[in-house]
């Protein structure tokens, strides 16, 4: 997410961003995530549509996956807009979930980390103008039960993006500092292939399957062509996280640079999908497209099922 201009200077060169005319049916969402509630799939993410008036977390509606509306959410289009809640700038990778009859988002605004709740998915979700405390910046929450627990999966920036975790107080207001836990840094040649001496391990999905967890994490520079996403496994949602030898997962799938940073979610007939973005085209990286693919599980190992990555578009 941090823009370190020289070094990507001198990678990308002449690569632009936006000088690409946008689609109207094409929808442009970075950091994206898909919750579904009552038969109705909801998508959110990082906004990117320049056409578009204001900040926030724009939201879109599908019955099948294939036909999107909106945006539709309840102020504006914004599910999340802001003066609602924290933050002025930087409205990034949101997550959505239910918890005990009421919808939260996890979400990054100013370079921190907050949570905001709504009666419905559309919004408006609020909260009281106040982030989490950290020493740190820290971006990109994603908010894990399991069990009687509650873990926050978070980006911290101290020496390059850091994955860690923790222990969150059951009011999900903040974090039990004792259990924090890093878990992913960049250190492989695919998660740093600028050999920047800001590496960037990003944008944590967990999920658990037969007593091991998997998390899913994207890495390089999101202007990176590179940028790519593979997975960890461990016996613990704290770790530690032994990462694949197969990494990356997913790297410019049908020939699309930039794939990366999205979130797992499952369809109603159970199938495994992971939603993400590319970039604009292999010459620009933004406005950043959102993209849907299916995954599948076996024998402890994920894999892109062919023929499966798709453009999200609208109706």
């Amino acid at each position: 997410m941090q823009l370190y201009i020289l070094y990507f200077l001198i990678l990308l060169g002449g690569l632009r961003l936006g000088a690409q005319s946008q689609r109207d049916d094409v929808i442009y969402l970075a950091d994206p995530t898909v919750f579904e509630d009552e038969g109705i799939y909801y998508l959110y993410g990082t906004k990117g549509d320049n056409t578009i008036k204001g900040s926030g977390f724009l939201v879109y509606t599908s019955k099948d996956l294939k036909h999107w509306e909106g945006p539709v959410g309840s102020s504006d289009g914004f599910a999340l807009k802001k003066g609602d809640a924290y933050g002025n700038k930087g409205f990034w990778a949101p997550q959505i979930f239910k918890h005990k009859a009421k919808y939260y988002m996890a979400y990054t605004a100013n370079e921190n980390i907050a949570i905001a709740t709504s009666d419905s998915p559309l919004g408006p979700f609020v909260n009281d103008n106040k982030a989490l405390e950290a020493p740190v910046r820290q971006i990109d929450p994603y908010v894990f039960f399991d069990e009687d627990k509650v873990y926050l999966y978070h980006v911290r920036l101290q020496e390059g993006n850091r994955i860690f975790v923790a222990e969150m107080n059951a009011d999900l207001k903040s974090i039990k500092p004792e259990t924090l836990r890093e878990c992913i840094n960049a250190e492989e040649t695919w998660e740093n292939t600028a050999n920047a001496d800001w590496p960037v391990a990003e944008g944590p999905t967990v999920f658990k399957k037969d007593a091991l967890y998997y998390l899913l994490y994207s890495a390089n520079d999101y202007r990176n062509p590179d940028y790519a996403v593979g997975y960890a496994i461990s016996r613990t949602p704290l770790g530690p996280w032994e990462k694949m030898k197969t990494n990356p997962l997913i790297s410019k799938l049908d020939s699309n640079a930039g794939t990366g940073h999205g979130d797992l979610f499952y369809d109603k007939r159970g199938r495994m999908k992971y939603v993400l973005h590319t970039h604009l085209s292999n010459e620009e990286v933004g406005p950043r497209k959102t993209a849907i693919l299916e995954l599948s599980l076996k024998n402890q190992k994920l894999s892109v099922k062919n023929n499966s990555f798709y453009f999200v578009e609208k109706q």
